[in-house]
């Protein structure tokens, strides 16, 4: 045995165990099942041209002398990112634990209410310090959250602004530039006129229906926005507000003003900065808007017994309900980072977050005092962490830099500080010594911070925050320990047990890969900083988006995109681009077969595109002759086919080819959503089947943890004719030549996670990635042919297999009264989390083991659907409710209670299998009233007196 081989320790199955598997298929080798399975035309010829795999130890001297190459300097250079202090107790036990970061996206609540309670905990954080009614669960990022509230009231027009087409957007240029380029970004296919101005000079015209502030400015002022919120309101315009987090334990709550929306970044609440994420930003609105809130919302409910519980609130807003007719395409958030930063405010209470702002601010007024008395002029009237100091930013920036300290210039004679939570008074000295450089002046030392304010008393904070006890019972290490492990017990994460999620690959998610996540080299870079500053980073940026490229078959990469949605965004304005580059700009149709993931036509209309639904024929497959029809009927302005491959019924579809030529032969691009991409690698590629360009989830096939709903990162790869319309940044520059507009804040998204998927890659290398894919195939395809006289498969190719993924027919036990759901609910019991429920095909069970499990796992997941069938024969008819699938999940309350009113034994609600004995998880909530939570919605942490009123 190779001890020093990754793939061993990623891949689930040992040889041993292969025959077996094999046997079980009915095939005589691994060879002639991936034969069998995948279509012969679109096998790779030649392996991947990938390195030499490395070991764990090799990677990590690697992965270490990439880290030394990045230059941590003392960044003051703001622009929505500032460095923070992770208490170590949240690193250790939320960011370097596997029972937080590997759990999946909770739609089952009944296995998730810790990770609800911690995203309760944020939602409160967020509506408290903003004055709002309501926030949700997180969203990517500051930009595309602003993006997000431009979007939300467009939809909530009053009817005379709608009747008038009334599309008019007003965005203050005090806005961060990176939100500026986004919002052109989503402005320009969505119908929306974006005007940019001073916001002290706006007329509020009846032809605006919304506007955007900064809170404070990019540079740092303070304006007071009462006057124009009151003027807004009179003109029926609403407003939305981008606010520093931090700055609200200060400032006033926008809410107070009467503004419509607030977003922004918690990043600052103890997230490394990472290079530009992953980072949570946050969303709070008015309630009156809930239906049109963006992302996630958690909410509170009660289970079959009247107990607390929590769940996934108005779920009927996302997109695979709404399709094309979603106000949003967010299908993800950035839970693990909500979890962090609510952590943070849960650790330091509103006292702590008090004094760490009071100190913040206080170190920026004691530098304004001390550069004053050098000579320098400050610009900002108001100011909460930013001051502007009037000087030669040529000269300020040699001599800066030349002390390793970084800090952003607006123009040749501006130099802009932002101060921040690791800001010492010995770095203001050396801060103040740069500047006394500059003068020729002897420079002033501070010894302790001024008492002074530069927060006006108009615009100062008078409202308390953060009273709910959660905030103020866990202020020392041993408490919040504690609580945080109280929390991880009642979630279900890939710790525990598989959880084999159909199209979700919750694969191994390597320690290897996570550790360098904590090395403060590549945490404390600012996505801004002089790319020189970054060597490492540009070292694996590069290198990981060349990897992408040879692994799909493409020209290039960007990374921009921080999630699969905003991949398929992204691939679908470079295909907009492409078009109106070659004076085409009227193709506008988007083809979708009826099977797609709801995000698809979604982000068709987004992207400004007319969505048409090509038909599914009875196997599952795109039906070639309907799809042919509508591409010729459309030719005049057909611009791309949207296809998931292999399909997301889990077939290999032998006439992809064919497909995609009836596209390119009718002028269109061909969109491959890379959601199923772990049954390629190393053995087909999206360039090979015709695609144009594709998006890979990381956070599925390459290796990032889920982290409860995220986060994930979404990079498109793109054929040679897109490569010039890869997205740009307007801070650093980034993309094609002719670049579309940003996509997300920070020029390479989520720079801190692709260390994961880099290591991934270099650690499997070509030979490593193809065997993960094959034995993705061969453990999926043995779930299938074991659970095969006890479920109908759905479908299958066209030689009987499966890909890495099937779908279980749960419709016939509806005879006996059982739902599909009741299963899911009933597996938690066994200890394992459902497979995808009801997704592409309501009623099924969508199937996906990976690679990473062994056989030994596969079968205990096996055993305990036969045990649940076989406990759907024994339900003696549909009028039966007192059975033991409906009463599923069964908690440990229920099994040592005084009474026991079931026809059924204890012992076979709890432990119907015997190696349950050895490790058996408990449920805290029995099964959750889901219609009861929407019926009296509440999204913050209330007193369980109030709480058991409603």
């Amino acid at each position: 045995m190779r001890t020093d081989s990754f793939a061993l320790r990623h891949i689930g199955p040992k040889e041993t165990n292969l025959k077996a598997m094999l046997d079980t298929i009915g095939v005589d080798s691994l060879e002639q099942l991936i034969y069998e399975t995948i279509p012969d035309d679109i096998r790779l010829k030649s392996p991947l041209n990938l390195p030499e795999a490395l070991s764990e130890n090799q990677y990590a001297e690697h992965i270490g002398k990439l880290a030394a190459k990045n230059k941590v300097f003392k960044t003051y250079i703001g622009l929505g990112y500032h460095q923070a202090i992770l208490p170590a107790v949240i690193q250790r036990n939320i960011l370097e634990n596997p029972g937080w970061y590997t759990a999946y996206t909770p739609y089952q609540a009944e296995i998730a209410q810790g990770r609800l309670e911690a995203l309760l905990n944020f939602q409160t954080m967020v509506s408290d310090l903003t004055g709002m009614e309501i926030a949700n669960a997180s969203l990517l990022d500051e930009s595309t959250a602003a993006a997000e509230a431009m979007a939300l009231l467009h939809a909530v027009r009053d009817r005379k602004q709608k009747k008038n087409d009334v599309n008019k957007f007003f965005v203050s240029e005090e806005v961060l530039p990176q939100t500026i380029s986004l919002l052109q970004t989503r402005a320009d296919f969505m119908g929306i006129e974006l005007v940019i101005g001073n916001h002290e000079e706006f007329d509020f015209s009846e032809g605006f229906y919304g506007a955007l502030l900064q809170y404070p400015g990019k540079y740092g002022q303070v304006y007071n926005y009462k006057d124009f919120v009151a003027k807004s309101n009179e003109a029926g315009i609403k407003v939305a507000v981008a606010a520093d987090i931090l700055s609200l334990v200060k400032l006033q709550a926008p809410g107070e003003l009467g503004v419509d929306v607030v977003v922004g970044t918690t990043q600052r609440f103890g997230i490394p900065l990472g290079y530009g994420g992953p980072h949570a930003a946050y969303f709070a609105t008015k309630e009156a808007y809930k239906r049109n809130l963006p992302g996630r919302i958690i909410g509170v409910t009660k289970d079959l017994d009247g107990n607390h519980a929590l769940r996934m609130a108005l779920q009927t807003r996302e997109q695979h309900i709404k399709r094309d007719k979603a106000t949003s395409n967010i299908c993800t958030a950035q839970v693990l980072l909500a979890v962090m930063a609510g952590m943070y405010a849960v650790y330091h209470g509103p006292k702590g977050l008090q004094y760490i702002a009071d100190t913040v601010h206080s170190s920026a007024v004691s530098l304004e005092k001390e550069l004053k008395a050098l000579g320098f002029e400050q610009l900002n009237s108001a100011y909460f962490d930013t001051i502007q100091v009037k000087a030669n930013a040529f000269s300020v920036k040699e001599i800066a830099e030349a002390a390793e300290i970084n800090f952003y210039y607006p123009d040749a004679d501006t130099v802009a500080i932002s101060l921040n939570e690791t800001t010492t008074p010995e770095d203001i000295n050396n801060i103040i010594a740069v500047f006394a450089q500059l003068s020729g002046k002897e420079a002033g030392r501070i010894k302790e911070l001024a008492k002074e304010e530069a927060i006006p008393a108009e615009v100062a904070r008078k409202t308390d925050f953060l009273t709910h006890e959660v905030f103020n019972a866990y202020h020392s290490e041993t408490e919040l320990m504690r609580y945080i492990k109280k929390l991880e017990r009642r979630d279900l994460s890939l710790n525990h047990s598989m959880i084999s999620l159909g199209s979700c690959t919750m694969k191994l998610n390597a320690a290897s890969e996570m550790l360098p996540l904590s090395n403060p080299q590549w945490g404390n870079i600012h996505p801004f900083v002089p790319v020189e500053q970054a060597a490492g980073y540009q070292i694996v940026l590069k290198e990981l988006e060349k990897q992408l490229a040879e692994i799909t078959g493409f020209s290039a990469t960007s990374l921009q995109p921080n999630s699969g949605a905003q991949g398929e965004y992204a691939g679908l304005l470079a295909i907009r681009a492409y078009h109106e580059s070659r004076g085409e700009k009227h193709r506008n149709i988007c083809l979708i077969p009826s099977s797609a993931h709801g995000t698809n036509p979604a982000s068709a209309v987004m992207a400004g595109m007319k969505v048409v639904v090509t038909k599914a024929s009875e196997n599952g497959n795109i039906d070639v002759d309907d799809l042919r029809e509508k591409a010729i009927k459309h030719k005049d302005n057909l611009a791309a086919l949207m296809v998931t491959y292999p399909s997301t019924h889990g077939v290999f579809e032998s006439a992809i080819r064919e497909i995609t030529q009836i596209i390119h032969d009718n002028g269109g691009q061909v969109y491959m959503d890379g959601a199923n991409m772990n049954a390629q690698v190393g053995l087909t590629n999206p360039g090979v089947i015709g695609a144009d360009v594709c998006h890979l989830n990381l956070h599925k096939t390459f290796a990032i943890p889920h982290g409860g709903g995220g986060p994930g990162v979404g990079p498109i790869c793109v054929a040679q004719q897109l490569v010039p319309f890869l997205p740009g940044n307007p801070v650093i520059k980034t993309g094609g030549e002719q670049a579309i507009g940003a996509i997300s804040s920070a020029p390479w998204g989520s720079s801190l996670v692709c260390l994961i998927s880099y290591g991934y890659i270099k650690m499997l290398g070509s030979k490593g990635l193809q065997k993960s894919t094959e034995y993705a195939i061969l453990n999926a395809n043995y779930i299938k042919e074991r659970l095969n006289e006890h479920y109908k498969t759905l479908y299958s190719g066209e030689r009987g297999r499966a890909a890495h993924e099937m779908i279980l027919d749960c419709r016939p036990f509806k005879a006996k009264g059982i739902e599909v759901v009741d299963i899911a609910k009933r597996l938690i019991d066994y200890g394992f989390h459902s497979p995808t429920v009801s997704f592409p095909v309501a009623g099924t069970m969508m199937i996906e083991p990976t690679e990473s499990e062994s056989k030994a796992e596969l079968d205990r997941f096996c055993d305990a659907l036969i045990s649940i069938r076989q406990e759907i024969e024994e339900t003696s008819s549909a009028e039966d409710e007192n059975n033991i699938l409906k009463n599923a999940p069964h908690t440990a309350q229920m099994l040592t209670s005084d009474t026991w009113e079931f026809p059924y034994t204890r012992k076979k609600a709890a432990f119907p299998l015997d190696y349950l004995a050895d490790n058996k998880f408990w449920p805290s909530v029995r099964r959750v009233d889901e219609a009861f939570g929407d019926r009296n919605l509440m999204c913050t942490c209330p007193p369980i007196e109030e709480y058991m009123e409603a």
